[in-house]
């Protein structure tokens, strides 16, 4: 392995130099360097030099004193760096590239944003904007925050004569308080959050009470370095993944009307000011005042901002780490949502309506994502819980994508024809189904990658379907038993146990649901599919207009009386709904709530709020609802212009709440994501 001396630093200076202090350009990438390589009493020489690439090195972390007064550009491509914060010593620094070291994440771009107060160039990318925005706006908000905390929590906890001691407890309990209580920013910030929160924190104290500062923060754990990867190479994945450096792709020719939806059915007098858009419920049902927050043009095919043609097709929000994804979805998400359409894949902050991150795939269209937490080890044989989301469409292969690290690490060649959709399993984290075009379902473990991200995929069962499968749900009760699929022509269920032993099974239940005429059908498309709690499942659409609401186990139960594969779903209720024919206007619940969404052709959302019915239909002798229930209310589409002409014929192709139903995220068929907040 080469070591730096005073001949290589000459023989590396472009152009090559007899005197270190005269180099002003050094080119010492690729050279297997340390970081105990980088001699700070041979690095104080060079007082002169304004560019420096170590990439491709094995460089864990930089010395804290290597003394570059005057370095203006630094490359530390395809290292092993686990902290930026010593790169505060180059404060002239204004071009900075680090890609390529999985350690870092989103957190530590915002950090070197902050530190450099000179830095224009990231990775790559203009962050001039951002970054003003990073060490006003955000800065000031956040001690606007912790002075707050402190002089509503601690400030008189403090007598007017106080021992070092004192000092010394009180300092300790407010910096754990604060770093935990003062929140901001979307959660995949939550690192680079808590990292300010401490340091400005620590600047109060300092100022109020006269202590010393101790700033430098400890390195937070993070992911391996590797980038190995089990089925293409890691230059291939990394062509794969592209996050945004402006974090937003607002619609600036878009104008949305102040009058975003009209107000009536409120009862005079009632002095209920959030009253709804045609709204038609009873009294006990729950009102809800949703606000539209952002209208996103984030999937735009070459970032086109002309793009008003991409389809959307699949949202769902991210679990939060602290909770785990297995423990219970219906309750433990985060305000980031993952969504996909046309060739890539957005993360986005519901709050703020900031694009995260962003994943694309020229050759690509997405159809599906869904989210899991894999516990993995680390460095030092440690393990920690990570979440990847997996996404597929047109292709037929399964992209497994590490979001904090950025890094798309693998994938999986599932299927020979496009997949219509995805989903993990609730009880096994690396249980993956896949529905394709094929006309079949397949049961994948994807494994747990390791610390070089190697990993080995297998295949677990194949579910024959005698129709293209457009929607697939696990039996919320028995997810490892039974798996429910809307298809093009009809609903089906199969036996799901693994102790089975064949790997390639039929279907066991086909349902039957009423047809306009009054007789029964099986042969119908189910193109919303859907667990309303652990019983009650919703579908559309075996008849215009309508939503069925109906039973798994009291329909599965007659099935086992009769030993037969076709059995008539018992219906509980249905849902009147838009008579548009329009098929793949998806629909999804909110278990936690007691709600059901569902889009139309027109770009409404319609909303049911079944609170008031879901009791009785828990009863084993529950009776049919005699009417169709009517929405709670119906979210009309805003007058959105495109060049000053409305757009016309959106159409609603997926509507998804968080577990909490505080935001709304509504996908469209013109390249628009909508998030509306319920207030």
């Amino acid at each position: 392995m080469s070591k730096i001396t005073t001949e290589l630093l000459l023989e590396r200076a472009v152009p090559r130099s007899t005197r270190l202090r005269k180099i002003e350009t050094l080119n010492l990438s690729n050279l297997q360097l340390k970081t105990g390589d980088l001699d700070p009493r041979l690095f104080s020489r060079l007082r002169r030099l304004q560019k420096l690439d170590l990439s491709d090195n094995l460089l864990d972390k930089f010395p804290n004193s290597l003394t570059l007064p005057d370095l203006r550009v630094l490359n530390c491509n395809n290292n092993k760096l686990e902290d930026v914060t010593a790169l505060k010593q180059f404060p002239l620094l204004e071009e900075l590239t680090y890609e390529n070291n999985v350690y870092l994440t989103l957190n530590d771009d915002y950090k070197v944003m902050f530190l450099l107060q000179n830095l224009r160039i990231l990775n790559g990318k203009d962050v001039t904007k951002l970054a003003n925005h990073v060490r006003r706006v955000n800065s000031r908000k956040l001690t606007s925050k912790v002075t707050a905390h402190w002089e509503k929590f601690f400030r008189d906890q403090l007598p007017e004569k106080y021992t070092p001691e004192q000092v010394k407890s009180i300092k300790k309990e407010f910096l754990k308080s604060v770093q935990t209580n003062v929140v901001y920013g979307p959660s995949s910030l939550s690192e680079f959050t808590r990292w300010r929160v401490k340091m400005i924190a620590e600047e109060l104290l300092a100022s109020s009470l006269g202590l010393d500062l101790n700033t430098d923060p400890e390195p937070e754990e993070k992911m391996d370095d590797s980038e190995g990867e089990s089925t293409k190479s890691p230059g291939e994945a990394a062509e794969d993944v592209d996050q945004v450096g402006d974090f937003s792709s607002y619609i600036n020719n878009v104008t949305v009307t102040p009058s975003k939806r009209k107000r009536n059915n409120s009862k005079p007098g009632s002095g209920n000011k959030r009253s709804k858009t045609q709204a038609n419920t009873k009294g006990e049902a729950e009102d809800v005042s949703a606000e539209p927050l952002h209208f996103l043009q984030c999937h735009s095919k070459g970032n086109s901002r002309e793009d008003f043609k991409t389809q959307l097709w699949s949202c769902v929000f991210e679990p939060l780490l602290d909770c785990g994804a297995r423990k219970d979805a219906n309750v433990s998400s985060s305000r980031t949502v993952a969504t996909c359409g046309g060739e890539s894949v957005c993360l986005i902050d519901c709050e703020t309506g900031t694009v995260l991150k962003k994943y694309k795939v020229a050759t690509e269209e997405f159809f599906s994502v869904s989210w899991t937490t894999l516990t993995m080890v680390i460095s030092d044989n440690r393990k920690k819980s990570h979440n990847i989301l997996a996404a597929a469409g047109k292709r037929g292969i399964v992209k497994l994508i590490h979001v904090a690290a950025d890094f798309c690490y693998g994938e999986i060649k599932a299927h020979k024809k496009p997949i219509a959709t995805l989903c993990f399993s609730p009880t096994r984290e690396t249980h993956l189904f896949t529905a394709s075009y094929d006309k079949q379902i397949a049961l994948w473990d994807i494994g747990i990658p390791d610390c070089d991200y190697n990993f080995n995929a297998s295949q677990l069962l194949t579910l024959e379907t005698l129709s293209i499968p457009l929607r697939i749900a696990l039996v919320p009760t028995c997810p490892d038993h039974y798996l429910l699929a809307g298809c093009e022509d009809g609903c089906f269920a199969w036996n799901i146990k693994l102790e089975k032993e064949r790997k390639s099974r039929p279907f066991e239940a086909v349902f039957q649901f009423p047809k306009e005429d009054g007789g029964l059908t099986t042969s119908h498309r189910v193109d919303g599919l859907a667990f309303l709690n652990d019983d009650v499942i919703v579908s559309k659409s075996s008849k215009p207009g309508c939503i069925y609401l109906w039973s798994w186990s009291r329909s599965f139960d007659t099935k086992g009386k009769r030993c037969q594969r076709t059995v008539s779903a018992v219906i509980l209720a249905e849902l009147e709904w838009s008579p548009t024919d329009l098929s793949y206007l998806t629909l999804s619940t909110c278990p936690a709530k007691d709600y059901v969404f569902c889009g139309d052709e027109q770009g409404s959302v319609w909303m049911y709020n079944l609170s008031n019915y879901t009791t009785a239909w828990s009863s084993a002798k529950g009776k049919r609802s005699d009417r169709r229930i009517p929405p709670t209310q119906i979210l009309k589409w805003p007058e959105l212009r495109e060049n000053r002409e409305q757009l016309s014929e959106v159409l609603i192709n997926n509507v998804v709440s968080d577990p909490t139903f505080t935001y709304l995220v509504v996908l469209t068929s013109v390249n628009i994501t909508a998030i509306w907040k319920n207030s």
